[in-house]
């Protein structure tokens, strides 16, 4: 594989998915082909990745992401991301939280500690990049993107949140100001292989100047790239297929 659009990465719909079509829009704006994957089939379709969106999936009844996480199509991801061929997973706010249900990822998602939803413009510490979607930015790199969430509160136990931070796999962490009460400040974390990804807030909107947040957390050219800082997200997860 040598072109970017010949990386086919599948984004997950569920009943109640709200940014799936924004998922898709980031992936070709990477320069990808994204390809649509339906919770109830389970088909992967030979996609390269697969990101697994924000919204309310069966409408967060049980617990948020819990029923999306018995879905067909996640039998399936959970096999490949666990394969040798470890295929990268990103999960976006509901998605981090069907992660944690299907247990790819350690830890659970609770209500917001102010008991209320909550949206705003967020600015977020890359605090590694030796993961499948973070390995073009520099670690310690700020960004800004829009979080959206009810349900967005990290929490873990001691020892978890022991082991996350001694393996660094802290991949994003709240810089200024902790929106929903998570432990440690986490936003997002990673699996062991770097492989699998969650993250509360949405870098899908903000990957494309002049439509995602009005400011940026770092870099040049500000004025030119304003409100795509989450593209990295994308851009790191089709370049890591390119080099395998």
């Amino acid at each position: 594989m040598t072109d970017l659009k010949d990386v086919r990465v599948g984004v997950v719909t569920f009943p109640g998915t709200l940014d799936d079509r924004d998922a898709a829009r980031a992936v070709k704006l990477a320069g990808g082909t994204p390809v649509s994957l339906w919770h109830d089939e389970a088909d992967l379709k030979n996609v390269d990745a697969v990101i697994i969106p924000g919204g309310f999936s069966y409408g967060d009844y049980l617990r948020a992401g819990a029923i999306a996480a018995k879905a067909a199509v996640m039998s399936k991801v959970i096999d490949a991301a666990n394969s040798e061929a470890a295929l990268p997973v990103l999960g976006i706010c509901n998605g981090f939280q069907i992660l944690t249900e299907s247990h790819l990822l350690p830890g659970s998602m609770i209500k917001n500690d102010h008991r209320k939803f909550i949206c705003r413009d967020q600015v977020l510490r890359i605090d590694t990049n030796e993961t499948s979607w973070t390995s073009q930015y520099e670690k310690g790199q700020e960004i800004v993107v829009p979080l959206k969430n009810q349900d967005g509160q990290y929490v873990a136990d001691p020892a978890t949140l022991e082991e996350l931070e001694a393996e660094n796999r802290v991949a994003f962490r709240y810089v200024g100001f902790n929106p929903n009460g998570s432990r440690n400040d986490i936003a997002g974390i990673t699996n062991k292989r770097g492989n699998v990804v969650g993250l509360m807030p949405h870098p899908e909107h903000a990957v494309e100047p002049g439509f995602g947040p009005s400011s940026v957390g770092s870099g040049e050219d500000v004025a030119l790239r304003a409100g795509a800082d989450g593209l990295g997200v994308f851009t790191s997860a089709l370049q890591a297929i390119i080099n395998k």
